[in-house]
């Protein structure tokens, strides 16, 4: 890699990290359900074969799946109830939002299109481009798989966590319909062979020394911290 491409790689870091502050800043849970999603996605990267250099910039993408929900209003971001239909239609656009707001910053498509497509699903019933099969990006299958996880076994406003046999049902019973069959018995292999594999729920006040490189350390992904 030329000098041109490792300071191109640098900024493209910085633009990402700073977003990651701006969702931590907007919304603590959507941050620290990133940071879930971004540690899950590195260990099956990693599992995969994908090298350390490619397992960081997926979490980096994961850090910053949920950034056009920053433009979605609070009353629809953390309503309890179910969602009317305008409102669904809305939460729905945010994948659209993020991906344009990177794509203003001239970010790689990589990331572009892991955010646009983290909602599409293996049998074409997904959104926004109703993508089916290895029409997807496998980086964003990958951050599909990751993210329901993360939001089956996490508590929202609206649902109590699955437990982890529960979860894990779940993830088999969608496989071939909403993820892609090869990913989901990746996954399911380390929840069952990966010790304490479930990260614990953080919902806390914001932290103020955050540091965003180091939880983009390689090493931190595959050891869980």
């Amino acid at each position: 890699m030329d000098a041109k491409q490792i300071s191109k790689d640098r900024e493209t870091r910085k633009v990402l990290l700073s977003f990651a502050r701006s969702i931590q800043e907007r919304d603590i849970v959507t941050y620290e359900h990133s940071r879930r999603v971004a540690t899950y996605a590195s260990r099956l990267a990693r599992y995969l074969g994908w090298s350390r250099r490619e397992a960081r910039d997926l979490a980096l993408a994961a850090l910053v799946h949920d950034l056009g929900k920053t433009w979605i209003t609070n009353d629809i971001l953390n309503k309890s109830a179910a969602l009317s239909e305008e409102e669904r239609q809305k939460m729905e656009r945010h994948p659209i939002i993020g991906a344009r707001i990177l794509v203003g910053c001239d970010i790689h498509s990589f990331y572009v299109e892991a955010v646009l497509h983290h909602h599409e699903a293996w049998d074409g019933h997904g959104y926004p481009a109703g993508l089916r099969g290895e029409e997807i990006p496998l980086s964003a299958r990958i951050l599909t798989v990751a993210d329901v996880y993360d939001v089956i076994t996490s508590q929202r406003p609206y649902k109590a966590p699955l437990s982890n046999d529960a979860a894990r049902e779940r993830l088999a019973q969608a496989s071939g319909t909403s993820f892609d069959p090869i990913l989901t018995r990746a996954f399911l292999h380390l929840i069952d062979n990966t010790p304490d594999f479930t990260l614990k729920q953080h919902v806390c006040a914001m932290p103020q020394t955050e540091d965003l490189e180091l939880i983009l350390s390689p090493q931190n992904f595959l050891t869980g911290a």
